[in-house]
């Protein structure tokens, strides 16, 4: 069954207080297509959408609407809550799956 847009998921960041909802169905989509994207040897930020898109069906993207809104809310959210890591020392920035 597919989810409204009225259930959401709060998303936070790395500020104390910096958190967004986003329905859930945005973010399950997105959150998957990063996972896939940092897995192995990771993935630089700067390149992230692209790599998020590339995993998107084209209704996805357009029901999505800010893909480079939400690819950066959910990574956000993937950090605090330790799926993904930055690398340290790569620049630009670098992530990957935990």
């Amino acid at each position: 069954m597919a989810k409204s847009d009225d259930e959401r998921r709060v998303c936070r960041t790395p500020n104390a207080d910096g958190t967004t909802r986003i329905p859930i169905w945005k973010y399950d989509c997105v959150r998957a297509a990063i996972l896939d994207a940092a897995k192995g040897d990771g993935i630089a930020f700067k390149d992230l959408k692209d790599a998020v898109a590339e995993r998107l069906s084209a209704q996805e993207q357009d029901k999505l609407g800010s893909l480079g809104w939400h690819s950066t809310v959910v990574k956000l959210e993937l950090e605090v809550a330790g799926e993904i890591a930055r690398l340290p020392g790569k620049t630009p920035q670098w992530i990957i799956a935990c």
